[in-house]
């Protein structure tokens, strides 16, 4: 006999996007071993500056090898407490602060570190939600969030629906339409949930959704969770606003300090600096309840001492942050730049987008139909008979059939090309 959350299927990982994977890893491409299998663009995965990281490990053996001044640093680093070592809270918000432009500063003492976003976000959830009520959260969005935010807290996700029409931005009455939805179904709402940069479409939110979500928040007296995950990946015009930015432009601390206790980030180094085994995510948020609780909630998902040793020293280093930002978004920039013309060379266009490590590609002219049971005959087809493990926009909750997610930093530049190449072929076809 099992427990009823062992037992049960609400993990979400019963999606299109989770058997991609499935079929990718029983079948992965390999340029010389397996040159006709699955080539993986599913997967967000920020592999083009490795060589940054590398070099700067290769010139520092002592922050390697547990070392200060060489001599060793082994047992402080053995030393385990969930509050995070002083040093690394203290370079970790500067480094946010200098993704953000300096505009915003950040407070060590409001931050909870956490085994990556994926457990930032459940423990927030946990913080800020009861079992059986609901949050918000703006189609099409992150798959795993399923899993992420329902799965253990008992915790129900109501969309906001986002359309094509205005290139899927977020709307007053599209808030209003899923608050109400959620009240039909006597579901409680205790906040909206955004991703900025977006975690599908690669864009950045605007003033105007910036000011809808804030009046918003303030008029249901929710909270609002920000997941900036992908800050540092934004490569293009407009640039990037945090949210606490934001709330600080329409001075919310002094003017409406119920709501500037409500607003909360959740970030990590996985997708900035392309570090998602290390698994480091954090919470940041001015409410002194919620940092306490999820301080003590912490506890079941710690950095390792050892990884906020090595991590200090690399952020302490300005220089190396510095040229990493930079150089890292030219090349996303550029490898973005690369796959949109490969699309385009096989009929299908993108959203416009600035930020993160993958686009959202339109590919409604290619359904049979005007349906999902027709994007996921093309998903399968793609994934199957193409080799390509593409994200079906279903998977994400998208509102309208046909759009699919497409990743281009998990992959050389050869393998691109091959991977454009079977998709001109197909869609020639």
């Amino acid at each position: 006999m099992l427990s009823s959350k062992a037992s049960c299927n609400s993990h979400g990982e019963d999606s299109s996007y989770f058997l991609g994977w499935q079929l990718y890893d029983n079948n992965p491409f390999h340029g010389v071993v397996n040159p006709t299998g699955i080539i993986q663009m599913g997967l967000a995965e920020n592999q083009l500056s490795f060589d940054l990281v590398e070099s700067w490990l290769r010139k520092n053996l002592d922050a390697m090898g547990l070392k200060k001044d060489g001599e060793s640093v082994f047992r402080e680093a053995l030393f385990q407490d969930y509050h995070g070592l002083p040093a690394f809270k203290k370079e970790l918000v500067e480094y946010m602060a200098k993704i953000r432009g300096n505009k915003v500063t950040f407070d060590p003492n409001n931050l909870v570190l956490a085994a990556g976003a994926t457990s930032a976000n459940e423990t927030l959830i946990f913080c800020l939600v009861d079992p059986g009520q609901a949050i918000l959260l703006p189609t099409p969005y992150y798959p795993g969030f399923n899993r992420d935010l329902k799965w253990r807290t008992g915790v129900e996700i109501v969309p906001v629906h986002c359309w094509s029409s205005n290139g899927f931005r977020i709307t007053m009455s599209a808030l209003e339409d899923a608050y109400q939805s959620a009240q039909t179904l006597n579901l409680k709402v205790k906040g909206v949930l955004i991703t900025n940069p977006s975690n599908r479409l690669g864009t950045t939110m605007t003033r105007e959704e910036r000011s809808h979500l804030i009046t918003f928040a303030i008029a249901k007296n929710i909270h609002i969770i920000s997941d900036e995950v992908f800050a540092g990946t934004v490569f293009d015009s407009p640039g990037f606003i945090s949210i606490m930015e934001a709330a600080m432009d329409r001075s919310l601390e002094n003017e409406n300090p119920g709501l500037w206790n409500r607003i909360h980030i959740v970030y990590s180094l996985s997708k900035d600096l392309g570090l998602p085994g290390f698994r480091v995510g954090m919470i940041y948020s001015n409410n002194e309840t919620v940092v306490s609780a999820a301080t003590r909630m912490s506890s079941f998902g710690l950095v390792s001492s050892q990884t906020q040793y090595l991590l200090s020293n690399m952020l302490a280093n300005k220089k190396f942050t510095s040229k990493y930002m930079k150089e890292n978004q030219k090349r996303l920039k550029r490898k973005k730049e690369m796959l949109v013309s490969g699309l385009r060379t096989s009929g299908m266009e993108c959203l416009k987008s600035n930020a993160g490590l993958f686009c959202w590609v339109d590919m409604r002219h290619l359904l049979s139909s005007n349906t999902f049971e027709a994007e996921t005959k093309l998903w399968k087809t793609i994934l199957c008979e193409v080799g390509l493990n593409m994200t079906a926009g279903e998977s994400c909750h998208c509102s309208e059939p046909g759009w699919l997610r497409v990743c281009f930093a998990n992959k050389s530049q050869a393998t691109v090309q091959i991977a454009m190449r079977r998709l001109r072929d197909f869609a020639e076809r």
